[in-house]
């Protein structure tokens, strides 16, 4: 078997292929291509040397609001109310007059 040696890249030549991906507007997997890299090293170079890729952005994790106590009393007694419309609603058609006359 054939010894297969691990190549070695100065840091000057590292930080060139960081900026190229930050100013070229390219993929990653493109300019790893280009320069005959694997794309694992380029990123690997890229989280060491501080430039992001031209990935898009993810979203920044927003918190919702809290709503606070008062809100969620209000909320609460609207809710009781809702039901026990609905409930009374409901027993008027349950407990109401019997099938309507047959008109003449």
């Amino acid at each position: 078997m054939s010894e297969r040696r691990r190549r070695v890249f100065p840091e000057a030549f590292k930080r060139e292929a960081v900026e190229r991906v930050a100013t070229s507007g390219q993929p990653i997997v493109r300019v790893a291509e280009e320069l005959g890299l694997h794309e694992t090293v380029l990123r690997r170079w890229m989280a060491r040397y501080g430039a992001e890729g031209t990935a898009p952005q993810r979203r920044p994790t927003t918190q919702a609001s809290v709503p606070s106590l008062a809100d969620l009393a209000s909320e609460n007694a609207r809710l009781k109310r809702e039901l026990q419309k609905a409930q009374m609603e409901r027993d008027i058609l349950k407990n109401g007059p019997g099938p309507a006359p047959a008109c003449a």
